[in-house]
Formats: structure tokens, C-alpha cells, sequence
């Protein structure tokens, strides 16, 4: 599939879908770097797709250039050691994001326990980034029996805004080495610490969340951009469990005629998260708001477009882990151009590839599936509240 740039402020935009059209590019621009590498991502898997980025990673030390590669604790537990080992003997530097804290250990400090580093970035020589929702991992599930691979988007970005992510990723690096000096002996420099002024233009910007500056920073994006929606607002996104403000702009919207459709999981993944989400399809529905399922394989897009105008491309879902505890990262981009081709690229998800939800759907549920339902989406609620989080 030929792929469209879009120039936007003084940067080249370009939207990439799944992993057959990722990782060719992202392995292309590692293989071209000269200086520096960041790599973030929540998933860093030993399989086919992992092994030639870390393949990628090796290549790019031995010709000279600085690779600094930071994996989630948690997302990236079954990684085994020994390619870690060869990554750090090659000469890359490699991190972990809280290895040490289990989510289900119920203990002290246990608010951090779903904090996680949920970011999947890259960007190489400060000039060339990439930011979406794709990890390191085959494009088709290995432990299931599904063909098609799973629905996702990145967006590769070349200009000024790279800088600005090369900024982000070099911050958290600092971070991380300071808080394992004492461990490993990481050679700190200061001015990875300290938080870059943000540089985006107006057309561009990146949302980020985390648990200091940046809170709430992505759910605010998606709140204003619906509440302003005149014509439409299509999200698709993996784990999709707002919480009531965002509930309520979706409904407001719909009932002043905005078309709003959500194009969510179809297959049952983690059945509690999976579960909780239907408990939530009634109130949707009732307003009017045109729900799909994703029916080939795992849907694991983060993305949103309102009026043909506004579009984002990250890693945060919709829901409590996302948007008040993980480190997220989201693009969002004020353009026509890439904003329409997102969006055809979701009703052609939606009109080939999903099954619409009927507005008898609660209905027809019997009393066992309504319990299930209910039963779900309290224990998600519960799990934020062991969390610690306060609203």
C-alpha cells in the first residue's frame, strides 16, 4: 500500500497501519541513523518481529550510534534475559521501567503497582520519530488460532516535532538512569533530567500522561475536541471503559446530532476488561451512539477522528489504567489531509471487518450475561481503587 505524506507545519506526517507497514519503516530509519536511537515500548517480544529490530539495534551500535532502549517491567516480563544481555554486550543501553513492582502484589506503595510505561516511541538523530500503538511484537497473535493480523497505527513524523519527542524520551532516560545509579552506575547528565519547554505547533501536538505535569493531559484532548464536534466523532480503541465526563460529552454529542461511533474489541481478549465494556452499552446506545465490534482479530488501536479535522494516533486506551495511571504518549494532528485518511481507514475497518451492536442489545441479554457484565466492571473498579488513585 503506497503511503501518503502529509505536510503539516513544517513536518512530514505519515500514517502507518499494522505491522506490515511499522516495522519495515521503523527498521529502515533505525539501519539510517547515525547518532541516536530512543526505543520505548510496553511490549518487547522474542519472536520473529523482535528479534529483527534487535537485530536493527545491534547493527546500529556497531556502526557508532548511541541506542537507548527502555522496556516496561511488566509488558515486557516474558523477554528473556539473555537478549538483553546481547543488547548491553553489543554496547546498547537498556532499561527497564519498574521491573521490580508486581500489580497484584498487595503491599506498601502499592498506588504504583498499575503504573506502567505504556509509551511505544521511537525516534532516531532527533529527526525522524515515531509515535502509536504498536509494540514489539508479530502482527498476528502467536497463542491464538486467529489469521488476520491485529488492527493498529503508528504515525511516523519527520521535523521539528521530532524534536520535541526526542526531548520526552531523553527526559525519561534520565529519569530512569538517576533513579538506578546506584545499581548499575549509570552515567548521569543533567540535562536529561530537566523537562524540555514543549515546542509543538499549533497543527501538532504531543499529549502525553503521566503522574507529575502531565495528568490528565490526553482525556482533556479528547474532551475538548468532542465537546466542539458539529458533524462526527469516530474513536476506535482496544479497552474502552470511560469514565463519566468523558461518558457524558459522548452522549451530549449525540444528542445534539452528532454522529458518534465507536469501533471497539470484538474478541474476548481479557474477559473482565472485555465484560466491564458491555456494562457500558446500554447508556451508549439508548443516546443514539453507533457501536461495532473488530471481528478478524484483536483490535489494539488507540486512535480518533472528530469532523474530518482533528485526528490522534497514540497508545492510550480509553479507559481508567490509561488515562490515570500509565505513561501514555498521543499525537494529535489538526489537518484534513491526515485526519481523512484515518478516517477511511476506520469505515473501511467498519464496513468490511465489524458487527454493529443493535439497539436491543441489553434486551437480549439474559440474566447470567448482565451479572457477568456487572460483576466485571466492578472489579475494574475496585483494582483502581487498591490502586491508590483518588479522583
Amino acid at each position: 500500500m503506497t503511503a501518503f505524506h502529509h505536510q503539516i507545519a513544517g513536518n512530514q506526517i505519515t500514517l502507518l497501519r499494522n505491522g506490515t507497514e511499522y516495522f519495515p519503516q521503523l527498521r529502515a530509519d533505525i539501519d539510517a541513523a547515525q547518532q541516536s536511537i530512543y526505543l520505548e515500548t510496553y511490549i518487547f517480544a522474542a519472536d520473529e518481529t523482535g528479534r529483527m529490530i534487535a537485530d536493527a539495534l545491534r547493527r546500529a551500535v556497531a556502526r557508532g550510534v548511541k541506542v537507548h532502549l527502555v522496556l516496561d517491567g511488566y509488558g515486557s516480563a516474558e523477554l528473556p534475559q539473555h537478549w538483553v544481555d546481547e543488547l548491553r554486550e553489543a554496547g546498547a543501553g537498556v532499561q527497564w521501567f519498574r521491573r521490580e513492582i508486581s500489580p497484584f502484589t498487595l503491599r506498601r506503595n502499592r498506588h504504583r503497582r498499575l503504573r506502567r510505561m505504556h509509551r511505544k516511541m521511537a525516534v532516531m538523530d532527533g529527526g525522524v520519530a515515531f509515535v502509536g500503538g504498536i509494540n514489539i511484537i508479530n502482527d498476528i497473535p502467536g497463542h491464538t488460532d486467529l489469521t488476520s493480523p491485529q488492527l493498529d497505527y503508528a504515525v511516523r513524523i519527520q521535523g521539528e516535532v521530532a524534536g520535541e519527542i526526542h526531548a520526552t524520551m531523553r527526559h525519561l532516560w534520565g529519569v530512569l538512569s538517576w533513579a538506578n545509579f546506584r545499581r548499575r552506575g549509570n552515567k548521569i547528565v543533567w540535562s536529561d533530567l530537566v523537562a524540555k519547554r514543549r515546542s509543538t505547533t499549533p497543527d501538532i501536538t504531543l499529549a502525553l500522561r503521566d503522574n507529575v505535569r502531565h495528568r490528565r493531559e490526553i482525556e482533556r484532548a479528547y474532551l475538548k475536541a468532542m465537546s466542539g464536534a458539529q458533524r462526527e466523532i469516530i474513536i476506535a480503541n482496544a479497552y474502552f471503559l470511560p469514565g463519566r465526563a468523558f461518558r457524558r460529552v459522548l452522549i451530549q454529542a449525540a444528542k445534539r446530532g452528532v454522529r458518534v461511533v465507536l469501533l471497539l474489541q470484538g474478541k474476548v481478549e481479557y474477559w473482565i476488561q472485555h465484560y466491564a465494556t458491555h456494562a457500558i452499552y446500554g447508556r451508549l446506545l439508548a443516546a443514539g451512539i453507533e457501536i461495532y465490534e473488530y471481528q478478524p482479530s484483536y483490535l489494539h488501536a488507540k486512535v480518533a477522528v472528530v469532523d474530518g479535522q482533528w485526528a490522534t494516533v497514540g497508545s492510550s486506551n480509553i479507559d481508567p489504567y490509561s488515562l490515570l495511571l500509565a505513561r501514555e504518549a498521543n499525537l494529535v494532528i489538526r489537518d484534513a489531509g491526515f485526519a481523512g485518511e484515518l478516517r477511511a481507514s476506520l469505515e473501511a475497518a467498519i464496513t468490511k471487518d465489524a458487527v454493529r451492536i443493535g439497539d436491543e442489545y441489553g434486551a437480549s441479554l439474559n440474566f447470567f450475561d448482565r451479572m457477568v457484565s456487572r460483576f466485571s466492571y466492578g472489579v475494574v473498579r475496585l483494582l483502581i481503587g487498591l490502586s491508590g488513585y483518588r479522583k
